[in-house]
C-alpha cells in the first residue's frame, strides 16, 4: 500500500519502565525514541518530572552496574536529561505522535509486542488505485496485527530464506558446533553506513540488488561484485514539478547538477506568502489574480489586475466590532499608470498573486541556492551536457522547496572502476555480504552524480524530518475573529464502527521486510 500514516496513541497504560522497554523497540535512530507521561509527578534524587511532562526514552544502558533507560524532557525550551531504573514503577501513559511513517517503519519500531496498533491515513499521501484494499475516500482508522517471520541464512546457500512463525518444528541450538563467520551475514546499506569510517574501503558482494532502469541502479545486480569506498553526507536540492494536476513528479538534485535554470513566476495565496518570500535582494512585483474586499475601511480592497510591490510587514490600527483594534498588515506600493499609492493589505488575506518575473539571467544550481530564499520557480534553459539525458531538461516547470541533507555510499565496480556512483543509504532496498578482499585502489575513479526521481511516499519521508525547526510559522486565519481549527486523530469514543482490519503487517525479526499476507 503506497501509503503514509498516523499512529494513534494507545490508551492502556504501562505499570512500569521494565514493560515499556520490554514493548517497544528502543534504539539509537529517530524512530526509537518513544514518548511517554504520567499522570502524577515523579520525584527522581534531583530532579521531578511534572504530571503530563513528555518523556522521551533515548536508550537503554548499564549504569552503575543496573540497567537503566536514558530519558529526557523538555521544559522551557531547555533539555534536561536523566535516568529511569528499570524498575521504577508507576502508571505511563504514551504520547500523541505527530509525525507520519510508512508500514515498514510502524511494524518495525511502533507496534509494541504483544499489542495491535491503531493507525489513521495521513492527509500527506493518500491516494487510491485499484491494488489498495481500503475503499475509494476511506477516512477511518486500521488495525494493524503483526504476523512474524524469520528470516535466516544456510550455510552452502547465498539467499535468503523465510521460516513462518507458527511452523511445527523442533529448533536445537547447535551455536557451539559451528563457526558463525562460515556463513554469509547480509547486510543492508544502513548497516554497512554503521561501520566505522576506519572500515572503509570495502569489497562486498550484492546478495539482492535493487530494481530500477536507471543508473546506477541497472548495474547493481544480484551477484555482482562492488567497492565500497566511504560514506558520507551530501547536499541535494528537493524539487518538484509545477503543474496543477497530480500526480506530480519529485526530483533530488546534486549540486553538482551542471545545467543552468531560468527563474519562472511564483504564485502567492495569500498576503501572508508574499511577506515569506520578501527578500532584501531585489523588491518583488506581483499581479493579483482574486478580488479581495477588505472589511475595513483603514485597508485596501484588491481587483484582479493590480499590481504591487511589496515593501514589509507592520502592524496598523482597524476598528474592528466598534473598537480600535492592531491588525498584521504588510505595506505595498500599488502600481499604477503614472505613479505609485502606498496600500495596507491584511496579512490574513485570501486572495491570489503571481509574481513578475524582470530577471532574464541564467543560473547554475548554486548561484540559485546562495542568493534566492526557497521555495523558488525555474525552468531548465540549459541542459547538463554531462549526462545522457537530462531528466529536468523535459520538465516545463519546478519548484526548488528545500536543501536537505541525506547519507550516501560512494562505490564502483570491482571488476571494472571506470567511475563510481553515489548510492543512497535509506532509499534503496540492497543487501550486500562482505569480502576479504583487497581493495586494490583506495582512491575512487571520477564520480558521476545523477538527478534521482524520488516516488510521492520517498517525497514525504524526505520532508518530514529536514529543517523542522525552519519552516515558517502556520499561516494566521482567514479571518481575524476565526480561530484556526485543530484536526483530531482520535479514535471515535463511541467505538470502533469506522475501524476496519487491515490487512496483517508481516515484518520479519531480521530484517523486518513487508509483505501482505
Amino acid at each position: 500500500m503506497n501509503c503514509l500514516y498516523k499512529v494513534v496513541a494507545d490508551k492502556t497504560p504501562y505499570c512500569s519502565i521494565q514493560e515499556i522497554t520490554r514493548k517497544f523497540s528502543i534504539g539509537p535512530t529517530r524512530f526509537g525514541h518513544p514518548c511517554f507521561y504520567s499522570p502524577e509527578d515523579i520525584k527522581l534524587a534531583n530532579f521531578t518530572i511534572k504530571h503530563g511532562e513528555q518523556i522521551t526514552f533515548n536508550s537503554v544502558e548499564e549504569v552503575n552496574g543496573m540497567m537503566a533507560v536514558n530519558c529526557g524532557v523538555v521544559r522551557n525550551n531547555q533539555p534536561h536529561s536523566f535516568t529511569f531504573p528499570l524498575s521504577q514503577e508507576g502508571i505511563f501513559y504514551e504520547c500523541e505522535d505527530d509525525q507520519i511513517y510508512t508500514l515498514k517503519e510502524i511494524a518495525e519500531w511502533k507496534i509494541p509486542k504483544c499489542r495491535n496498533r491503531i493507525v489513521k491515513l495521513s492527509n500527506s499521501l493518500h491516494t487510491w488505485d485499484s491494488s489498495n484494499p481500503l475503499p475509494e475516500n476511506f477516512d477511518g482508522c486500521l488495525i494493524l496485527t503483526p504476523v512474524y517471520e524469520v528470516q535466516a541464512v544456510m550455510k552452502f546457500r547465498k539467499d535468503i530464506v523465510h521460516i513462518l512463525s507458527d511452523l511445527d518444528v523442533e529448533v536445537k541450538d547447535i551455536t557451539d558446533c559451528y563457526d558463525i563467520n562460515s556463513f554469509l551475514q547480509p547486510l543492508s546499506l544502513e548497516d554497512v553506513f554503521e561501520r566505522t569510517s576506519k572500515e572503509f574501503p570495502m569489497v562486498a558482494e550484492i546478495m539482492e540488488g535493487p530494481s530500477g532502469s536507471q543508473k546506477p541502479y541497472n548495474i547493481l545486480n544480484t551477484g555482482k561484485e562492488i567497492v565500497i569506498y566511504k560514506k558520507y553526507q551530501a547536499t541535494r536540492v528537493l524539487a518538484s514539478e509545477i503543474r496543477s494536476d497530480s500526480p506530480k513528479r519529485h526530483f533530488l538534485i546534486p549540486m553538482s547538477y551542471k545545467g543552468k535554470f531560468k527563474r519562472r513566476p511564483r504564485e502567492f495565496p495569500t498576503a501572508y506568502d508574499l511577506e515569506i518570500a520578501r527578500s532584501e535582494k531585489e523588491q518583488l512585483h506581483v499581479v493579483a489574480t482574486k478580488a479581495f474586499d477588505s472589511p475595513h475601511k483603514e485597508l485596501f480592497s484588491v481587483s484582479v489586475g493590480d499590481q504591487f510591490l511589496v515593501q514589509q510587514c507592520q502592524t496598523s490600527e482597524v476598528l474592528y466590532e466598534g473598537r480600535k483594534k492592531l491588525v498584521d498588515v504588510l505595506a505595498c506600493e500599488q502600481i499604477l499608470s503614472d505613479t505609485y499609492k502606498k496600500v495596507l493589505l491584511p496579512m490574513y488575506m485570501e486572495g491570489g498573486f503571481v509574481e513578475v518575473i524582470h530577471d532574464k539571467k541564467q543560473y547554475q544550481l548554486s548561484e540559485i541556492c546562495k542568493e534566492f530564499p526557497l521555495p523558488f520557480n525555474v525552468k531548465v534553459s540549459v541542459r547538463d551536457l554531462s549526462v545522457e539525458e537530462d531528466v529536468l531538461a523535459a520538465v516545463p516547470g519546478l519548484q526548488f522547496e528545500e536543501e536537505i541533507t541525506d547519507s550516501y555510499l560512494l562505490i564502483s565496480s570491482a571488476s571494472s572502476p571506470v567511475e563510481s556512483w553515489e548510492i543512497p543509504v535509506y532509499r534503496l532496498n540492497m543487501s550486500v555480504h562482505l569480502l576479504s578482499k583487497d581493495v586494490q585502489t583506495i582512491i575512487p575513479p571520477v564520480t558521476k552524480t545523477t538527478v534521482e526521481e524520488i516516488s510521492e511516499e520517498q517525497y514525504y519521508m524526505v520532508r518530514r524530518y529536514e529543517n523542522q525547526t525552519l519552516h515558517p510559522p502556520p499561516r494566521p486565519p482567514k479571518k481575524p475573529a476565526t480561530p484556526p481549527s485543530k484536526p483530531s486523530f482520535a479514535v471515535p469514543k463511541e467505538g470502533f464502527s469506522d475501524v476496519l482490519q487491515a490487512p496483517k503487517v508481516r515484518y520479519h525479526t531480521l530484517s523486518l521486510n513487508l509483505l501482505q499476507s
